[in-house]
């Protein structure tokens, strides 16, 4: 019966990995469909930018009671997959507690395991309080109502009931020890799980034999159903951030890049007698019009926000009322690369691009403070593709508001912003 079990543990860890590994096909081709640009720069500063950010939670730190749940469950997330490495083992090979010839360090580490499994479940059930209880603003803003409300519930819900059935386990599992069961040798300490003991301690051995088993085998079909579930959600973050924040760009926040193909154009039409650069081909357009036009680094971004809310909280133009919440701008982008990319795998297209997200009222509220970039957790710049939009609505549909319109024509005809005469600019001096 042991090589039977095996053979189906081989199973759904090899169709649970096959499924994930499309997954995660799927978002990187769309990912490349931006353009491309170099962030390969200063390899030690983007490791130590990885580590302090991503890593080290830095940028969490500034609101402590979110930081130090969140460090539960970014601990756990990361350190109870070394007992998810033991389980898969198990699986394959037939064996129970595969570590624990390691003694006094396996004791304790299982003992650590479920303090942190424990501290995971209070952390989830707390979130839920901000969310659903207190009704944190910033967690119940207008773009997350539906799925997005759904998602954030889901996965929540999902890492209590993972947690208490790694707790259930243990505890069965104690019992079994104690009892002598054939199998369960004497291994692991266990601080919190003990105390579910008297609990089932009344239950004949065959029974306790079904329920470690029946948890055993829950939490791993759990794990897999919930690593096929994350790439199709905002906690996808939980891979993403570290690649984003070490691709993060080094330059200041809100530095314009030089549009090279406009300085071309515009050398080349001032002196017709200029030749143009060899292998020079005329820009097809200007800005984003839509997610291919955007860089790689912006389609990155989309697939790693969280969500959180920490970029439309400190935004001025949303904290004023504005349309605009930056949050939004990377929801919208991602649903939007999500539709090309189904489009793609379809062979179809269809008459709707980043603007059918994004209207120009979001677009022109923002005052490219960049206040959302510098909030974000892990590193996400919304100001970046609004930028982008906004060089499509000036310079391929000449849709700016009447106020730029102004100034572009005062330009144009004066060489300033103001509307009047260039031989009238120093009168003011005379006065």
């Amino acid at each position: 019966m042991q090589w039977i079990s095996q053979i189906l543990f081989a199973l759904c860890l090899g169709a649970g990995i096959w499924f994930f590994a499309g997954r995660v096909r799927f978002i990187r081709r769309n990912i490349l469909l931006g353009k491309d640009v170099d962030l390969s720069d200063n390899p030690a500063a983007r490791w130590k930018q990885m580590f302090w950010v991503a890593m080290g939670q830095s940028k969490m730190a500034k609101r402590p009671v979110a930081f130090v749940f969140h460090l539960f469950v970014y601990l756990g997330f990361v350190l109870i997959n070394i007992e998810v490495l033991e389980i898969l083992l198990d699986g394959l090979l037939g064996t129970h507690r595969l570590f624990s010839f390691m003694g006094g360090l396996y004791n304790a580490a299982i003992g650590f395991f479920e303090i942190l499994a424990l501290l995971v479940l209070v952390a989830c059930v707390v979130f839920l309080a901000r969310r659903f209880v207190v009704k944190v603003p910033r967690l119940n803003a207008p773009e997350l109502k539906g799925w997005p409300v759904k998602d954030a519930t889901t996965i929540l819900i999902v890492e209590i009931v993972l947690m208490a059935a790694l707790l259930k386990m243990n505890a069965a599992d104690q019992i079994l020890q104690a009892r002598g069961a054939e199998h369960y040798t004497q291994a692991g300490s266990f601080p919190v799980s003990q105390y579910l003991v008297p609990m089932m301690d009344g239950f004949s051995t065959d029974f306790l034999v079904i329920a470690e088993r029946g948890a055993w085998w829950f939490h791993f079909i759990g794990i897999l159903l919930f690593l096929n579930y994350v790439p199709y959600s905002k906690h996808w973050h939980i891979i993403m951030s570290f690649p984003n924040v070490y691709y993060t760009p080094l330059k200041p926040k809100g530095a314009f890049a030089n549009m090279e193909s406009v300085t071309t154009e515009v050398k080349l039409m001032m002196d017709p007698s200029a030749t143009p650069p060899e292998g020079y081909e005329p820009p097809a357009g200007f800005g984003a019009r839509d997610v291919q036009d955007l860089t790689w680094k912006n389609l990155m971004d989309a697939y790693t926000c969280t969500e959180c809310g920490r970029c439309s909280s400190v935004c001025p133009a949303n904290l004023t009322g504005k349309k605009l919440s930056p949050r939004k701008i990377m929801m919208d982008t991602r649903d939007r690369l999500e539709e090309v990319g189904r489009n793609l795998d379809a062979g179809t297209t269809d008459d709707k691009d980043l603007h059918s997200y994004i209207s120009a009222e979001e677009l022109w509220a923002c005052t490219t403070c960049n206040a959302c970039a510098e909030a974000c957790p892990v590193n996400i710049n919304p100001v970046d593709i609004i930028v982008q939009m906004r060089q499509y609505q000036v310079m391929e549909k000449s849709a700016a508001p009447a106020e730029l319109n102004n100034m572009f024509t005062n330009l144009e005809n004066n060489g300033a912003p103001w509307q009047m005469s260039q031989m009238d600019k120093a009168n003011w001096t005379q006065s």
